[in-house]
């Protein structure tokens, strides 16, 4: 299994020019159309669900995968930058090159997917 950082060193060959965002900054809203994955390059997001904080992540992790593996493709979350931070970012095109090019990077997303679930998971129970 690829470590987190290298996951994000992957992603960050297939993602087009990093964002910045600032403290406070919305990246995406729950229930918007989803066009970008991101990977989190510096800083840490908050991710809200109804208004509700269900996940800090930080540095090395990806997120928003969810929009660009389902038909609907709308998010199920918002994403708000906890810090200033740095996102590399993937649409589907180049999300279904890195996943061709390089299984591994496929399995991580699958992880950060998983690990994600069990983590709402715990909330919930």
């Amino acid at each position: 299994m690829l470590e987190p950082a290298k996951t994000v060193l992957l992603f960050q060959k297939q993602s087009v020019s990093p964002q910045k965002f600032q403290v406070g900054e919305v990246i995406f809203k729950e229930g918007e159309p989803g066009e970008y994955m991101y990977g989190i390059l510096e800083g840490e997001v908050n991710l809200i669900i109804n208004g509700k904080l269900v996940e800090t992540i930080k540095k090395g992790d990806i997120f928003g995968e969810g929009a660009l593996v389902h038909q609907n493709g709308t998010r199920v979350s918002t994403a708000v930058a906890k810090t200033n931070c740095t996102l590399a970012f993937l649409d589907q095109k180049h999300f279904l090159f890195a996943i061709q090019e390089t299984p591994m990077f496929a399995l991580e997303v699958m992880r950060s997917f998983s690990d994600r679930l069990r983590h709402l998971k715990e909330i919930i129970s």
